[in-house]
């Protein structure tokens, strides 16, 4: 019987030595960012030629996340990865024979992968807010503003959110699971 800690280790190992799940969270970490600053960019620059109505309902905090819906796919393919590498090289007959405790191997696959999704995409957020505002210069908002903070730790848990873990993954690969086990 494998023990949670060591299924945990494995399911980090695995996670960190498959490069495109690695590729994939810097990809998502800069599509996000990059997005989000060259939107705040170009709206510090063409900022005075918006329509009043604009103007008065302009939202820094909104606007420093534009990417994230671009970010949001690439934690996706994240969660995918996560899970259909496993079934896709046959390594899951393995995985299931050393863990025969399916919940347990779940379990750790999700908190793995979901934690460092959450990590990412919280540092993301911050990322993302702080360098937009950065560029939007004199109509930025700071952190302190109300409701900012919020949306800046919602934009991250957005990010990680369950979209991302290997559960909402899980159901794609159930019938690959039945077939390769047959």
């Amino acid at each position: 019987m494998a023990s949670v800690p060591a299924v945990l280790r494995s399911e980090w190992t695995k996670i960190r030595t498959v490069a495109s799940t690695s590729w994939t969270l810097v990809s998502a970490f800069v599509v996000t960012v990059a997005v989000g600053a060259l939107l705040c960019a170009l709206l510090a620059s063409t900022f005075d030629d918006l329509p009043p109505a604009e103007q008065a309902t302009f939202d820094p905090t909104l606007i420093s996340f534009s990417g994230m819906v671009l970010g949001q796919l690439a934690m996706v393919v994240f969660g995918v990865l996560v899970v259909g590498t496993e079934y896709s090289s046959g390594m899951i007959r393995t995985s299931l024979a050393a863990v025969p405790q399916r919940a347990t191997f779940l379990f750790s696959k999700i908190m793995v992968a979901g934690l460092l999704a959450l990590v990412v995409g919280t540092a993301t957020s911050f990322l993302s807010f702080f360098l937009g505002q950065a560029l939007l210069g004199g109509r930025a908002t700071s952190i302190g503003e109300e409701n900012v903070l919020r949306a800046v730790i919602g934009g991250g848990l957005y990010m990680g959110s369950s979209r991302s873990s290997p559960w909402a993954s899980r159901r794609c690969c159930a019938a690959r699971c039945s077939r390769s086990a047959s």
